[in-house]
């Protein structure tokens, strides 16, 4: 293994630490938000803790794929590299676009029209 392979195999690893880091890091804050939130009585604690585990899962989504992109392409460009990069992608999008209807209440596209951007 070259050195410039490792040290584009440490960014990817480091991409997916963060990735992980990002999303336990958001439930764990908005777990303890919550808590505070309910003990509180304030009306809308479930929602901001839908929102905020939502933005946390997304964030942290985006790192992952950003990892899978620079895997593929640079350390294994293999036909089967680039079509399982691919079906991940559909994948992660797909919950990217679940959690923001989850989260905003319509698709990513209305945002702007319904007053909410």
């Amino acid at each position: 293994m070259t050195a410039a392979t490792q040290g584009i195999e440490l960014i990817v690893q480091g991409l997916e630490i963060l990735g992980v880091a990002v999303i336990g890091i958001a439930f764990l804050y908005a777990t303890i938000r919550g808590f505070v939130d309910i003990r509180q009585r304030k009306p809308a604690a479930y929602q901001s803790l839908r929102v905020v585990i939502g933005k946390g899962l997304q964030l942290g989504l985006e790192s992952l794929v950003a990892a899978d992109i620079v895997r593929t392409v640079t350390i294994e460009p293999t036909r089967e590299g680039i079509v399982s990069l691919g079906l991940l992608i559909i994948v992660r999008t797909f919950l990217s676009w679940s959690i923001t209807v989850e989260i905003e209440g319509c698709w990513p596209w209305q945002v702007a029209r319904s007053g909410r951007a």
